[in-house]
């Protein structure tokens, strides 16, 4: 069975996103910041059709996150848009443009129904309201045999981690204290729910540490 594999970037104090998210501030106050290690990259430049960026330790890891994926789960919040219902006047189509750097199967976690978003690149957006097993098994489908992506937000891990559906874990640390916001753990409990750490990659702004079910 294909494996479900979860990467996120999280501050040394436990936030995955600053306080005060909104539409117009997506990561909250101070949430970009775990995530500029991600934006020099030549590799993430290049998956946004953005030109230029370096080469460092964190390629490799980068490279590992991408190989073998067929499929995403997120969110209803990574996605995006105003909380509630579905606006059908002027829909939102997320944070990507209209060619999202996914280019596969995207299952978006939700309370709303909504008819699936098909945009450029072979990314199309399905929207599911019966719980995160269904999307697991509908991204399991849809991979053909290849692994998911847990792409988060921390809601979103919350829920698999408590369930004990996650499979790898690739928490990117960054060297920063935001104070208040989303942290990833709160509600998970005492323990790693079955995963185990198994290798370090020290890297310029960031140290990668990656989990794998024992």
């Amino acid at each position: 069975m294909s494996k479900l594999r979860f990467k996120i970037s999280m501050s040394l104090d436990g936030f995955v996103a600053g306080p005060s998210q909104s539409v117009d501030n997506p990561l909250g106050i101070g949430g970009t910041r775990l995530h500029e290690w991600a934006f020099a990259l030549a590799i993430f430049r290049d998956e946004h059709e953005l030109e230029g960026g370096e080469v460092n330790e964190s390629t490799a890891v980068v490279e590992e996150s991408l190989a073998n994926i067929g499929a995403t789960v997120m969110g209803r919040n990574m996605f995006g848009g105003h909380p509630g219902p579905w606006d059908a006047k002027k829909p939102w189509n997320g944070w990507w443009g209209v060619n999202p750097p996914f280019h596969h199967p995207v299952f978006v976690l939700t309370h709303h129904k909504r008819e699936p978003l098909e945009l450029e690149g072979g990314t199309t957006f399905t929207f599911v309201t019966k719980g995160i097993e269904s999307a697991l098994e509908q991204a399991r489908r849809a991979a053909g045999g290849k692994d998911v992506s847990l792409a988060g937000g921390a809601r979103a891990g919350q829920q698999y981690l408590a369930a004990d559906l996650v499979d790898e874990m690739e928490i990117s640390l960054v060297p920063t204290l935001l104070g208040s916001g989303e942290r990833l753990f709160d509600g998970v409990g005492d323990d790693l729910h079955g995963l185990e750490l198994v290798r370090t990659v020290a890297a310029p702004k960031v140290a990668h540490l990656k989990f794998a079910r024992r």
